[in-house]
């Protein structure tokens, strides 16, 4: 049993700069369609606000137990980070990760445009500690937070509740055999919640336990040894540059396995303030932000797709989060 105050924890952030014209290039060169590269579904994945600084600032302030903070990302520095001696300074724990680290090996599967990739090979990150805490880049801390809100005894807490697979869901089924028919041509893309059922499906489970846009705790230990017996596994979801339908999500596979070794913790209570469309008013927007200063319950903050954010309300956001973390 381990002490949960004496646990090495790193958190880990991915990164992506979508306007830097480098990296826009880059992918563009493998782009069948080089219109969509403008379309809003790429522009969402892969535009930022430097919401990033934010992200790191809150871990900072609100999880000081936390060593190392590595953000994983291609040729690119946050622009926080870009004053060398700044940073050293101001963020001295504050590492950058290339994806060629990570890809050491399957160098052939760069450059890669696709988190759920990149995602999988995160716990080959150098020196990563053994206990690690994964957040995307639209992740916030927002209230103080205690090694015990992430591993209890060394095993992982994961916030979230069981659900049923698509295909076992009689209406899904229905829907998706009916688009079939109908859209005989559509392509088969990406789903978020498909890739969270995928692990619980390679693992034999009869249903899948769901989780929320807030941060995971992960053992590397738990992926090393499951990818050490099941490289082909492993190979098959990093080889796309683009998210592909066939992707499982990695922190999904690791809960499953966490709890299929009955070596974690499961909790019903995400503890998120969750933000997705900004077109509802201005007053409702500021009264959640209230409600969320004051419920000590909420740890966890997700501003996801800020980018997509009208002007007026963006700016406002971005001054909330500089006051809360500078």
């Amino acid at each position: 049993m381990q002490e949960s105050e004496n646990l090495i924890i790193d958190a880990v952030i991915t990164w992506v700069d979508g306007k830097d014209p480098i990296h826009k290039a880059k992918i563009s060169n493998f782009l069948e369609n080089k219109s969509s590269l403008d379309s809003k579904a790429v522009k969402m994945r892969f535009n930022q606000v430097n919401e990033i600084e934010f992200a790191v600032k809150s871990i900072l302030k609100y999880a000081k137990f936390v060593r190392n903070i590595y953000i994983v990302t291609d040729n690119q520095t946050p622009g926080f980070l870009k004053d060398k001696e700044k940073a050293s300074k101001e963020f001295p724990n504050v590492i950058v990760v290339d994806h060629k680290v990570i890809f050491e090996g399957n160098e052939d599967y760069l450059p890669v445009f696709n988190s759920i990739s990149i995602e999988t090979l995160l716990f080959k990150i150098p020196s990563l500690a053994e206990h690690f805490i994964y957040f995307n880049d639209d992740f916030f801390l927002q209230k103080d937070t205690k090694v015990t809100d992430f591993f209890i005894e060394g095993k992982p807490i994961i916030r979230g509740y069981w659900c049923s697979f698509y295909d076992d869901i009689w209406h899904k089924k229905l829907k998706n055999m009916f688009s079939k028919i109908v859209n005989k041509k559509q392509k088969i893309v990406y789903k978020h919640r498909k890739g969270l059922q995928k692990s619980a499906e390679f693992l034999n489970f009869d249903k899948y336990f769901f989780t929320e846009h807030t941060p995971s705790a992960i053992r590397k230990s738990t992926l090393e040894s499951f990818f050490s017996k099941n490289k082909t596994l492993l190979n098959s979801n990093i080889k796309h540059r683009f998210r592909d339908p066939n992707q499982f999500v990695m922190h999904s596979l690791a809960n499953h396995l966490e709890i299929q070794n009955d070596t974690c913790f499961l909790k019903n209570d995400f503890q998120l303030v969750y933000f997705q469309n900004y077109k509802k008013p201005f007053w409702w927007l500021k009264n959640k932000l209230k409600r969320a200063e004051k419920d000590q319950n909420k740890l966890f903050l997700c501003m996801q797709s800020l980018d997509q954010c009208p002007s007026e309300k963006l700016i406002y956001l971005k001054k909330w989060l500089q006051n809360k973390y500078e």
